[in-house]
């Protein structure tokens, strides 16, 4: 153990070094207040107070007790008290009406069943959902991507084929976005793509009349809100010259 007066000189060198108080309990093991106590006099140069006032800021923008990284320990623990209320495997009824809700979300209306997205989950959960609920098989589905100039399109192509199963040769052409010199806060690494059943309008119906009886218990208010504002329909269109 060194002695008091070894510990106040260790500490008195330490701060003439521009350390902080808690970098130097680190080295000097004694409480802070007697640190306070025996430092109050030592000035700081002014490079000195500068490291420490932008190592203070950095602590404050991402230490452990960050607003940041609170919240991420918050959202963290949400998820996983959430997590429990799902018991797996889901039911063939809640998984069918799963696959309904993403559908109605993400889907196509009246073509032909179709859906985009650029979540690799999404996809995914719909193209199996699609073979386990219609036996459509992923070598019967076709695909397409929108992406941007810069991404090498074979390699897109490739991630969505080996993710889905979906043979190489059943991708169309795809739409390439022109270049665009703004900036673009959220990257598509894998691009957008959209998945399609061939010959599958009345597989629509299908899905789209599970919704609808889904939503019987609120179908009449919707219709008769839609009754009394029926006159925001009669409004004429832009027209685009």
């Amino acid at each position: 153990m060194k002695s008091k007066s070894e510990q106040y000189q260790k500490a008195v060198e330490l701060r003439r070094n521009g350390w902080s108080y808690k970098e130097i309990q680190k080295n000097v093991k004694v409480a802070k207040s007697t640190l306070s106590y025996w430092l109050k006099d030592i000035p700081l140069s002014d490079d000195h107070r500068k490291r420490l006032y932008t190592k203070k800021i950095s602590i404050l923008t991402y230490g452990s007790q960050s607003q940041r990284e609170r919240r991420k320990r918050e959202i963290d623990d949400i998820k996983k008290a959430a997590r429990k209320d799902v018991t797996l495997p889901l039911s063939k009824q809640t998984y069918r009406l799963l696959g309904a809700a993403l559908y109605w979300a993400e889907g196509s209306k009246g073509r032909g069943f179709e859906i985009t997205n650029s979540d690799p989950q999404l996809i995914l959960f719909m193209v199996k959902w699609l073979e386990n609920i219609f036996g459509i098989q992923p070598s019967t589905l076709k695909a397409s991507l929108n992406m941007y100039d810069q991404q090498k399109e074979s390699d897109i192509k490739k991630f969505w084929s080996e993710l889905t199963n979906i043979p190489l040769d059943n991708f169309g052409k795809s739409y390439i976005k022109p270049p665009n010199k703004g900036y673009k806060k959220n990257t598509l690494y894998y691009g957008t793509i959209k998945i399609r059943v061939p010959k599958s309008v009345d597989l629509t119906y299908c899905v789209l009349g599970w919704i609808e009886k889904s939503m019987k218990d609120i179908n009449s208010d919707v219709t008769k809100t839609q009754k009394k504002w029926n006159h925001l329909k009669n409004k004429k269109r832009p027209v685009n010259l």
